[in-house]
Parts: C-alpha cells; sequence; structure tokens
C-alpha cells in the first residue's frame, strides 16, 4: 500500500510540474512559456538631446556605484541646526532632538559640536567621489537647540527647545557662530560654506541650495516646528527672501524648490488653507509657484529659482493592493513585481492612463491615474506648464523610489526609470533608499557596464519600440564619438522571451556589438555575448525575460 501511495505521489508531482507556466533546464535557467517579436528602430540622428549627468545621483549612497550627485536632504534636515549639529526627528521618532546626524555619519563624538560638521563632511566625501553636492537650508521657523531627546507637545516652537532660523544676520557674519543667542543664521551658514569651499563654480564648490523639504508636510511631520498647515503666501515668501539670500551670496548657485513630497502637494499644495483664495485659473498648485517664481525674480533683476524640484513615491499598486514603491513582506510577489516594473510609464506614455475620470480603463491601478489622470504622464505635464509660466527652469526629482531593491523587478524598473529621466531631459535625479543588489546594477548598466568606468552616452537620439509594455528602449551616443552608440533594452515580461527586429537608421554602417547585462538569475552585470553579423544595420536579437542588456556598437 505504501509503495502505491508513493508512485501515486510521483504521478501527481509530475503532472502538476507539467502544468506549470514554466520549466526549467539542467542549469537552472527558467525556460519561457512563449515568445514576442518587438521592432526596435533606431535613429541616432534623430531627436538628439543632451542627458544630463545629475540624472544619476542619490540621497543614500549604493554600494558599488559612483554616483554622480549627492543631496543632503529628508525629515531630518527641516530641523537641523548647523550651529551644533542637533537635529529633531519630527514624528520619523518621537519627535527627538539629538545628534543622529553626526552619529549616522560616522563623525567623532568629540567633533559633534563644530559648526556645519554635518555638511563639510557630506560635501567631502562628494568631493571624493567626483559627484556634486545638493545642501538642504532650513526654512520652516526653528532648529532644534538642544539634543536632549524628544520635545514634548508643550514644547513647540517657540520656546527653549528650539532656535530661531532667519535667513539674514543683518550684522557681521561669523566663521564661530554664537550657539547661546537663540537664533540661527542661513546666510552665515552660506558665508562659512562658501569661505570653506569657494563659490559654487569653483572646482569644489557647492552646487546647490534645496529650499527647505516636503514643506507642504511640515505641520504633519514636524507638528513641533510647524503645528500650522503652509499656506501658499508663506511659502511663496519664503521661498522667495531665502533665494534672494543664496543668490546674493552665491550667484552661480542653483536654487531648488519646492521639493513637494507627492502628488497632493503638486494638486494642491496639500490643501493649503488659502489654496482655493489664490489659484485663480491655476489648475495644480506647481504651475502658481513657477508664475510666482518668475514674477519675483523679474522684479528682483535676477533668476531666483533654477530647478522645481519634487518628489515622486509612485502611488502605483497590484491587482491585490499593494503599493510598489516600499520593500517589505511580499514585495517580490508576481503581481507586485509586474505592476512595479510598469509603474515607470506614468511618468512619460500618454497611453498608460485612464481615459475616463473616476474608472480607470487603461495604465496603472492608482488614485492618481483614476481621480487625476488629466495630469499624467507626469513629466510632460510638468515640461509643459514650465514652458508657459516659467521657461528655462530645470526638473529635478530628488527623491523618489520604485521598490525591490533585491529584486530584478526593482532593477528593471530602476534601468528603465533612468532611461525616462535621460530621454525627456530631466536635470537632476537622487534616489531615496538603502543600497541594494538589483539597484546598483541599475545605475552601473549606465556608469560602469564594463567594470572598466565605460558608460552610456550623454546624448540621447532617438529609440523605438513597437510594444513598450513589453520592451522599452532607450539609445545615445556620445559628444566626443558620434559612432559609438548604445542601446538599452529591457524584457520586462514575466515569462516570454522576446525577439528584437533592431534596424538602426542613417548613413554609417554598424558592423558589430558587445551586449552586457543582467537578469533573474542574478544581478552582476556581464558580458553576454558579441555580435559580429550585423548586414545593413538591421539584426534580431533574442532577449530573456526579466533581462536588461547594454549594447555597445
Amino acid at each position: 500500500m505504501e509503495y502505491l501511495k508513493i508512485i501515486l505521489l510521483v504521478v501527481i508531482l509530475l503532472f502538476i510540474a507539467g502544468c506549470t507556466k514554466q520549466s526549467s533546464t539542467n542549469d537552472g535557467t527558467v525556460m519561457p512559456t512563449g515568445n514576442f517579436e518587438c521592432n526596435i528602430t533606431i535613429d541616432p540622428y534623430q531627436d538628439r538631446t543632451e542627458i544630463s549627468p545629475y540624472i544619476y545621483g542619490v540621497n543614500q549612497d549604493i554600494e558599488g556605484v559612483k554616483a554622480t550627485a549627492r543631496r543632503i536632504g529628508g525629515n531630518r534636515l527641516t530641523g537641523y541646526n548647523w550651529e551644533n549639529n542637533a537635529s529633531n526627528a519630527g514624528s520619523d521618532w518621537y519627535h527627538s532632538s539629538d545628534y543622529y546626524l553626526p552619529w549616522h555619519m560616522g563623525i567623532p563624538q568629540s567633533d559633534y559640536n563644530k559648526p556645519a560638521i554635518v555638511l563639510t563632511k557630506f560635501h567631502d566625501k562628494s568631493l571624493e567621489m567626483g559627484a556634486i553636492s545638493l545642501i538642504t537650508l532650513q526654512m520652516a521657523g526653528y532648529v532644534a537647540k538642544d539634543a536632549n531627546g524628544s520635545v514634548s507637545e508643550e514644547e513647540t516652537a517657540p520656546s527653549s527647545r528650539w532656535a530661531e532660523v532667519k535667513f539674514r544676520k543683518g550684522s557681521n557674519l561669523s566663521l564661530n557662530p554664537d550657539t547661546n543667542d537663540n537664533f540661527v543664521y542661513i546666510d552665515e551658514l552660506l558665508n562659512f560654506l562658501i569661505t570653506k569651499y569657494g563659490n559654487s563654480d569653483s572646482q569644489t564648490g557647492i552646487k546647490g541650495y534645496l529650499l527647505d523639504n516636503e514643506p507642504d508636510l511640515w505641520n504633519s511631520t514636524h507638528p513641533r516646528i510647524h503645528p500650522q498647515k503652509v499656506t501658499c503666501n508663506e511659502l511663496i515668501t519664503k521661498s522667495i527672501e531665502l533665494a534672494k539670500v543664496i543668490k546674493e551670496m552665491d550667484p552661480k548657485a542653483l536654487v531648488f524648490g519646492y521639493e513637494s513630497y507627492g502628488f497632493m502637494g503638486f494638486y494642491s499644495l496639500q490643501d493649503a488653507p488659502d489654496w482655493n483664495n489664490v489659484k485663480g485659473n491655476h489648475k495644480w498648485f506647481i504651475s502658481y509657484y513657477l508664475q510666482k517664481m518668475r514674477e519675483a525674480s523679474e522684479q528682483f533683476g535676477k533668476r531666483l529659482l533654477d530647478v522645481l524640484s519634487i518628489h515622486w513615491y509612485p502611488e502605483a499598486r497590484s491587482s491585490s493592493g499593494v503599493r510598489i514603491c516600499f520593500d517589505g513582506e511580499g514585495a517580490e510577489d508576481k503581481d507586485i513585481c509586474i505592476a512595479r516594473m510598469q509603474a515607470p510609464r506614468t511618468l512619460w506614455d500618454p497611453t498608460y492612463k485612464t481615459s475616463v475620470k473616476g474608472q480607470i480603463t487603461s495604465g496603472e491601478n492608482s488614485w492618481i491615474n483614476q481621480w487625476f489622470p488629466e495630469f499624467l504622464p507626469l513629466i510632460p505635464r510638468i515640461k509643459e506648464d514650465i514652458d508657459t509660466y516659467f521657461p528655462g527652469t530645470k526638473l529635478a526629482i530628488t527623491e523618489f523610489d520604485y521598490g525591490g531593491k533585491d529584486h530584478i523587478s526593482g532593477g528593471i524598473a530602476l534601468v528603465d526609470v533612468l532611461g525616462i529621466f535621460g530621454k525627456y531631459g530631466v536635470y537632476l535625479a537622487t534616489r531615496w533608499a538603502e543600497s541594494g543588489s538589483y539597484a546598483a546594477s541599475a545605475y552601473n548598466i549606465y556608469l560602469n557596464y564594463d567594470g572598466k568606468g565605460s558608460k552610456y552616452g550623454d546624448i540621447c537620439v532617438k529609440a523605438d519600440s513597437s510594444d513598450v509594455e513589453k520592451m522599452p528602449v532607450y539609445a545615445s551616443i556620445h559628444k566626443d564619438d558620434q559612432n559609438k552608440l548604445h542601446i538599452i533594452l529591457i524584457n520586462r515580461t514575466w515569462d516570454e522571451e522576446g525577439i528584437a527586429k533592431i534596424k538602426i537608421r542613417g548613413d554609417y554602417t554598424y558592423t558589430s556589438c558587445t551586449i552586457y547585462g543582467f537578469d533573474y538569475r542574478s544581478p552582476e552585470i556581464k558580458k553576454i555575448d558579441t555580435i559580429s553579423n550585423i548586414e545593413n544595420n538591421y539584426f534580431e536579437l533574442k532577449v530573456p525575460q526579466l533581462t536588461v542588456y547594454h549594447l555597445v556598437f
């Protein structure tokens, strides 16, 4: 009887194996259940636009990645006191005022009270890495006076637990600030940094300054500093005055604002109390902010906003309702991964959105797509407003994350996002998330694809896919070698092998290419193959499922 049970169990297992969607070879490779064809058309002479080197930036360093831009920002910086390096965690951690920042950066305790040591340590590392630095300046009104732990509701500013922030000191600026006068001066901080490193256009200077962090959430993140909702008038007034101080002290420094946390901050400054009274014909706050900063710039005689900077944590959800941009239990489930890999399309693809407000008929599963489809795709919509309300303003996404840092779906989403940033003219982007194996590969497929420091090109060229849902594509050339062509090709299907039919237009003849890549089996970037039989600038290439290829011609 036991023998018959064993035979029956084996038969059942074999039947189940035969019914699964994927089968495996002896080396562990997952075999696709089907395939698809995709026409890839590249034209190195069309749609040439410069790719900003600063889109490959970070907030937290990624192991093994030489990022091009580094931002010191986040909730901690709103309550950071440069004079004594104390900061406040706000609602992130019991409203604690402490020395978390210098401790986290590995600064010796004996140096905690050195003026701006958190900022100088940060910038010194940027210089060592060859990256530019972006420094957050405080604008909410108060910063931590001490490092004595939690601040109670009764100690809400103004109180002895806080030092008041003033943009201008109105007297001689000192390199040794007075820590007992109950004030912290931003012009004195700028003077300190400029004295140490030079102006922004010098070899060692700090490139840009951010007008605080997520002001639309001050009342919820930092209720001990700013318990009331920020108003449009307050934010605009403070932004203008602080920008003037920056431009007076370092005329070529880039001013980044307004560091909004997300879509409702873009739309109404998180339902600011005076939004309905001031918005006029503006559809959302972004265009109002741009107009007001332009008007102030014209009056001042100098541009006061160089870069419109926003944060973007996708609201896309899986079919089961799980948001894709956070890692944790279940974050690598199939339906979440599929939604994650499609989510970058909301940044650029006009077909990836609903056409009926309130009913999702196409595109991602998100409340933004459901109720605010007219503001999608995001990047073209914002750039249209820039062109209308403050032409010449650059666009930055200074916090973003798509999750899956240690999973192929996260690697694919990040490769896609970085390609989008290059193609659609984003000036700077700094990812907010911890280091991860696939996150590192996503950066290095652009920054160090051969392990020898070789990089993707710096001029974007025309690259079209007949099926962007399954196989997005990006292409570039180099300013100093325009016949060296790069193609980033992604197969983001779960279990289909793609047949890429690649046609390169133009007069230049390409005869061979080398392929580097990574896939679902490993985040390690490897040399995959060399193709030497390209004829008439056409060839076909099999791209396995869940794979990123970088082709170098």
